[in-house]
């Protein structure tokens, strides 16, 4: 059984991205670029604020995970509580990778410091959806996983 709810949580992790990929690029990207816009703009362009409207898909990403945590309590269903351990995971990833080591919004020298292959592609890849400041034509739309290009310039040098 142990294993069965590591399983969940791992693979609901790894699905995550393909749920923040598809938001990304059609939601984020799409209905909601009002929501989203702010974050493509250029951080000398930004107010001083140290939120942005698109901070707010924390919360709508959260309530997947709180709607699981607590209908997983109620029901006494480990399976569903092990999903929402797994969207949490995801997003912790998201928050240290992309809000961290990309945008560099927290001081956290130990994690901005993080200089290897795929932490150096991760940040290309970013860098060239960034480049985009109008929802279409964008590109790199995951978090975690990039298109391979990235990795070999990387590799490459």
């Amino acid at each position: 059984m142990i294993a069965g709810l590591i399983f969940t949580g791992l693979i609901t992790f790894l699905i995550m991205e393909g749920v923040a990929w598809l938001a990304h690029k059609y939601v984020m990207h799409g209905t909601l670029w009002s929501l989203h816009r702010d974050h493509h703009i250029p951080s000398k362009e930004k107010g001083d604020g140290f939120f942005e409207k698109n901070d707010w898909f924390f919360i709508i990403f959260a309530v997947p995970a709180m709607l699981f945590y607590i209908f997983g309590s109620l029901a006494a269903n480990p399976f569903l509580f092990a999903a929402a351990i797994g969207i949490t995971l995801y997003g912790i990833a998201y928050f240290i990778f992309h809000e961290i080591v990309f945008h560099r919004r927290l001081d956290l020298r130990w994690i901005k410091s993080w200089k290897g292959t795929y932490i150096r592609a991760l940040r290309r890849a970013h860098a060239s959806h960034h480049k985009h400041l109008t929802p279409e034509d964008g590109e790199s739309f995951g978090l975690l996983i990039f298109p391979f290009k990235f990795l070999k310039m990387e590799m490459n040098k």
